[in-house]
């Protein structure tokens, strides 16, 4: 009985991410690999899509943000992720052209009620570019109810600006501004690339602003050996994080977690005995590992308020 209530309340954990997939494209069959950009490096799309399929469905997200969506890498997590429908529309048209930042979301699970996407700009609410940014922004947001217990919850994906200051912090400032006008007495998640660390004065707009709290901060349980921009160098450390999930002030965060998951390129290497202490019939290849992004992805449970004790 007491193993069963545990199961019970581990599951009314909300389990959300936020994950920078890295923008890119597809090689056309037959093309040869560019000998610039990611795809010279072996860091470009088609290199590495079915493990980022893989680790969001290895870590079953109930709810999560991407940002650098591209339309083509849209259909392409569609496909891999069955068990998630999605909301976005991407920044340059409102349509399909330029970057998306969606909120996927387990469609079994929970109950679309409302969705829409603005721009971080003085015309939100139209395909325009804000401030001193070099790029349009936007923030993508889903108005959600689970369906085992009824609550609900705000869901906001967004990407900030990664040269414009000011259009960082007014931009901060408005996705702060549309939480206090839409979100009145609703747990709100923010989640997304910031493209600002924990001590920039945008980072402080949200983490000061009494409405929000980091959950790297909160969390009971952290696990984090790591910033989450790796540049696709899976040895390169840092301190910084520039991915980050807010949620309303006073939620329960359980755990955090910095995903720092590789995978190793297939370089047709000779297979050899182990050099250590395992069994002479263990047999492995040297090959690079590769980071699935230029970010890794973020991750943190939280505990909902306001659902009700759905039926046995």
């Amino acid at each position: 009985m007491m193993a069963m209530f545990a199961f019970t309340a581990m599951a009314q954990e909300l389990n959300v991410g936020s994950f920078n997939v890295r923008t890119g494209g597809s090689l056309r069959p037959g093309q040869e690999r560019p000998k610039k950009g990611d795809y010279a490096k072996f860091n470009g799309w088609d290199d590495r899509k079915q493990y980022i399929g893989a680790l969001i469905n290895l870590e079953a997200f109930d709810v999560f943000g991407s940002q650098e969506v591209k339309h083509k890498q849209l259909l392409d997590m569609v496909e891999m992720l069955p068990d998630y429908d999605y909301v976005g529309v991407a920044r340059d048209d409102g349509a399909t052209k330029g970057e998306y930042c969606p909120v996927f979301y387990r469609k079994k699970e929970f109950k679309l009620l409302n969705s829409g996407t603005f721009w971080l700009s003085e015309t939100p609410d139209e395909v325009s570019k804000g401030w001193d940014g070099m790029c349009r922004r936007i923030c993508t947001w889903a108005y959600l109810q689970r369906k085992s217990d009824k609550a609900r919850f705000y869901f906001i994906s967004t990407h900030l600006d990664h040269r414009g200051k000011v259009a960082q912090i007014e931009g901060g400032k408005l996705v702060l501004d549309w939480i206090k006008k839409n979100c009145k007495g609703e747990t709100v998640i923010v989640v997304g690339d910031f493209n600002v660390t924990q001590t920039s004065d945008c980072y402080k707009v949200f983490a000061e602003s009494g409405l929000l709290e980091d959950t790297y901060e909160t969390a009971k349980y952290r696990f984090a050996p790591t910033g989450t921009f790796n540049g696709f160098n899976p040895r390169r450390y840092t301190t910084h994080r520039i991915d980050h999930i807010f949620v309303s002030k006073g939620t329960k965060v359980s755990r955090y977690g910095v995903l720092t998951y590789h995978y190793f390129r297939d370089m047709t290497a000779k297979e050899e005995a182990m050099d250590t202490l395992a069994p002479k019939e263990i047999k492995g290849e040297n090959r690079d590992s590769k980071c699935i992004s230029d970010h890794y992805a973020i991750q943190s449970f939280i505990t909902l308020k306001g659902g009700k004790k759905g039926k046995k």
